[in-house]
């Protein structure tokens, strides 16, 4: 079985904060139908398009059940709090208020399902002062002082990361606090809310921001790139002090500094010292012997696509294989869960909107068709052309 066999999950998210949360618990073993507007997700139009189904969209929304309401239409609201009678978990990432004026918010639904929980995620919080901001992700970024401080280490003038953070630490940090209010919620009969700011997760998973609360000075921990003998990069991790010391602990080199030169001196020194020592390698296999022996750690630079063909990658499963709806199959990225005792995994590709109308609205609600076909008719229930 999977950890979350049994959960009910409505997904009333977009782009990637909310979706990812869903796309977790579906590949942990909850049943999570996204609730699609009608003018769809806009990551429906970004990635490679097979059978209707772009690259991005399928990332986030693999394995999940779909259908499409008009959220404004006349019974749209009925039907909503119908379904969350049923459900265990809401997920939501609206600007704030957007789901209390629609009559979809906490309040109303706390008052449907005393049991629920649910999960709020925005750029900077449920009443704040600055809640009624939109924020993508680049936008915390922004805000939050990353890109700041990587240029100003760089040199360069500040560009976004090409990688969603601020969505993704929001979203690992929501479904944390969903997993807790549902832990709390089995003990105490009462559910909650979860209030995620991106501004706030993006801070709390920041391991650099203590030098800003103590205004102390930023010294850099990843590692340095090095040119690789045969073409390329490869990063040895941790600052240079510890890359001189395990390098002469191995008595692979020797400090070339006089003993009562100044700190500044030593460094410059050390730092030729250690470039002439790499220079001395024409293979890159000797150079990776090298290090392992001095207990370094090192990463070689590759390319997305090159990290997906590593032994570690097509051990681990990495890449999994769904149906692509055209005789085949495509790929989609794992979640990174692996249990002894468990399954996980994605269940299946991403919906076409509205794919589940019938399906979910049977199985959830017990309507038959004439229903559903009533629903449809009055524009609550929408469905695009699957051709």
């Amino acid at each position: 079985m999977r950890p979350l066999e049994g959960l009910k999950v409505l997904d009333f998210s977009r782009v990637v904060a909310g979706p990812y949360i869903g796309r977790v618990l579906s590949d942990l073993g909850a049943e999570v139908v996204k609730i699609e507007p009608p003018d769809g997700d806009v990551t429906r139009i970004w990635g490679l398009v097979i059978q209707g189904i772009p690259g991005f969209f399928q990332q986030q929304n693999a394995g999940k059940k779909n259908i499409s309401v008009d959220l404004r239409a006349d019974g749209a609201t009925a039907l909503i709090k119908e379904m969350v009678a049923k459900a265990d978990i809401v997920v939501e990432n609206y600007r704030a208020g957007v789901m209390d004026r629609l009559g979809l918010g906490w309040s109303d639904l706390s008052a449907v399902n005393p049991r629920l929980i649910m999960a709020s995620v925005s750029g900077f919080g449920q009443g704040g002062p600055e809640s009624g901001r939109g924020a993508f992700a680049p936008v915390t970024h922004a805000e939050t002082g990353v890109p700041y401080r990587q240029a100003e280490f760089d040199g360069n003038r500040p560009t976004d990361p090409m990688i969603s953070i601020a969505d993704h630490n929001a979203a690992l940090h929501a479904t944390v606090g969903l997993l807790a209010a549902l832990h709390a919620m089995k003990a105490t009969g009462h559910g909650s809310h979860v209030d995620i700011a991106m501004f706030d997760a993006m801070l709390a998973t920041d391991d650099y921001i203590h030098h800003a609360i103590d205004d102390s000075e930023v010294v850099r921990l990843g590692g340095e790139y090095y040119r690789l003998p045969e073409g390329g990069w490869i990063l040895i991790s941790g600052q240079f002090r510890h890359l001189w010391a395990q390098l002469s602990k191995a008595r692979m080199i020797q400090d070339p500094a006089p003993k009562d030169a100044d700190l500044t001196t030593k460094i410059a020194m050390r730092k030729v010292v250690v470039n002439e020592w790499l220079a001395t390698f024409t293979a890159d296999a000797e150079l990776k012997v090298a290090l392992d022996r001095a207990r370094l750690d090192w990463g070689v630079l590759m390319s997305p696509r090159d990290a997906l063909k590593t032994p570690t990658a097509l051990h681990r499963g990495v890449v999994a294989q769904v149906d692509d709806r055209r005789g085949g199959t495509r790929g989609v990225i794992q979640t990174p869960y692996r249990f002894s005792a468990y399954e996980s995994g994605v269940v299946g590709g991403g919906a076409h909107r509205g794919e589940h109308n019938a399906s979910v609205l049977a199985d959830w609600l017990g309507y038959d068709a004439a229903r559903i076909d009533a629903l449809t008719s009055a524009g609550v229930l929408l469905a695009e052309d699957q051709g």
